[in-house]
């Protein structure tokens, strides 16, 4: 759905803070979930890395970004700001900061992206009951979640978390500014592993087995409780947004999938960015999620239940910065004009570890069948297929719960898939199914102003926004059938390299 102009904007308008990985953006909505033209403004910020497996983000300057991307919107909107009726914000999921009583931060951001608790995640393993675990929270055990990276923190920085007060993720240290205090939304705690996905509440047997004191995380609660009542130095800084109300952040995974229209198992995403994930809403109390899968919430009442993957579009830019393909353009007609898996190379895509179906954190890249042959935009095209063959195991996954559909449909999102047709088709043929791309919405945002909007009580059902949608890629059956071979070949290596290389790492 493309922007309106602010003359055509219908009131309520809603306030959205979207924190990206690199950037922060906010935006302004109407009250039928359309964006406004000229209403938006960007800020970034340095997501930092290392060798040893960091990947974080300062919070003092993650905050300084929202500040900043808000100034901007209220100057550049004007009188408009006073139709604003509600504020929302969603952030990266899985990640945490710690703070000291004065909310000072004690510890830098820790992305999912982060996997320096691999190791201290395989020890939990051994120790825990993965299985049942799981059952309880909806998560495996991994490095992207709290009980691997607040342990792994515990041992080896104690005297840095000795001294830390909150426990919190970003989303709520945005709050604790705003407002002096802050409550998790169900759904940034279902991403922590920390929460019961059935009862929504913290766990208390993970809680026990994990090295937390009491009160250190901030309370649950839903997108029934907006807070309001900005801080003294915020209200005079923005008094258009004073006393609105302001939704708990969402995971950006749940916003996304409401934004873009997939909000009930009729429509499943298929997510390819940075990273990648496929996920379903489904409204229901309990659902048993199959291992390998997880189950995190848009709130409450819905479920969002599905796989991530942490390599998606990131492999393709370390491909091309790697060989130095900087036409985008030439290199999508190269790799358009191949074959499917006529390249003869296997790609284990696991540049930043491994997330959906295995979980092993520590997991790594690997490319074989390379000859004296092998071409760059042949490489790239064997990623491509590599995180294609990702997605189709988790698609397997989910058919094995959700309700026979044969109207089912496939929405496409994210600026790496939809740049490129090629990736669409490709798609496609990997899952057997049609793809279709989602046009003309930044999803994650647009899912806060309709959460917002829902729960101001404007819409009543989310079902009924329209949503504009662009080209439907069809599979091929042929090419269909030589993908397969192509994912069964990824899986003997990944069971070589990868399945038993963490399985004996574990014995050691």
């Amino acid at each position: 759905m493309s922007s309106i102009s602010p003359a055509a904007a219908e009131a309520p308008l809603v306030l959205t803070i979207d924190v990206g990985t690199s950037a922060v953006r906010a935006l302004l909505y109407d009250r039928l979930g359309r964006s406004l033209e000229g209403a938006e403004q960007r800020a970034a910020y340095e997501v930092r890395t290392a060798a040893d497996g960091s990947v974080d983000v300062d919070a003092e300057e993650l905050l300084a970004a929202v500040e900043t991307s808000i100034d901007g919107l209220l100057a550049q909107v004007g009188p408009l700001a006073s139709q604003i009726g509600a504020a929302g914000t969603c952030t990266f999921w899985h990640n945490v900061i710690g703070i000291d009583a004065q909310g000072k931060p004690l510890t830098p951001i820790l992305t999912w992206a982060d996997t320096r608790a691999a190791s201290t995640a395989a020890r939990l393993r051994q120790k825990w009951d993965e299985r049942r675990y799981h059952a309880r929270t909806g998560c495996p055990l991994h490095p992207s979640y709290l009980p691997a990276k607040l342990t792994w923190l515990h041992d080896s920085q104690p005297a840095v978390f000795a001294k830390v007060r909150r426990w919190m993720s970003f989303g709520e240290f945005l709050y604790y500014h705003l407002f002096g205090e802050a409550i998790c939304s169900v759904s940034m705690a279902s991403g922590t592993g920390l929460m019961n996905k059935d009862t929504c509440t913290w766990d208390e047997e993970v809680l026990a087995s994990v090295p937390l004191g009491e009160g250190i995380l901030s309370p649950i609660g839903d997108l029934d409780q907006p807070q309001r009542g900005l801080r003294p130095a915020y209200a005079s800084r923005w008094p258009a947004l004073a006393n609105l109300p302001w939704l708990p952040a969402v995971g950006d995974g749940a916003s996304s999938n409401i934004g873009g229209g997939c909000v009930s198992p009729h429509r499943i995403t298929l997510m390819v960015g940075t990273s990648g994930a496929m996920r379903v809403v489904w409204e229901a109390r309990q659902v048993m999620v199959p291992f390998g899968l997880w189950c995190y919430h848009v709130d409450c009442r819905r479920l969002l239940i599905g796989g991530a993957l942490s390599n998606g579009g990131n492999l393709i830019s370390w491909l091309r910065g790697m060989f130095k393909l900087e036409d985008a353009e030439a290199l999508e007609e190269q790799v358009a004009a191949m074959e499917p898996d006529a390249h003869g190379l296997t790609v284990l895509p696991f540049l930043a570890g491994e997330r959906a179906m295995g979980w092993i954190g520590e997991a790594r890249a690997a490319l074989v069948g390379l000859s004296l042959a092998t071409q760059p935009a042949e490489v790239v095209r064997a990623g491509m297929e590599a995180v294609a063959y990702r997605f189709a195991l988790i698609y397997r996954a989910l058919n094995t719960i959700l309700p026979a559909d044969d109207t089912r449909e496939i929405i496409a999102s994210g600026n790496a898939v939809l740049h490129s047709p090629t990736w669409m088709q490709i798609m496609a043929d990997v899952l057997g199914k049609p793809v279709t791309a989602v046009t003309g919405v930044e999803a994650s945002s647009r899912g806060v102003a309709l959460l917002a909007l829902e729960s101001l009580g404007v819409l009543r059902s989310l079902e009924e926004v329209p949503l504009a949608l662009g080209p439907t890629y069809h599979p091929d059956s042929i090419r269909h059938e030589r993908y397969v071979r192509g994912i069964e070949r990824q899986n003997r290596l990944y069971d070589l390299l990868i399945k038993t290389g963490a399985g004996t790492a574990l014995a050691e």
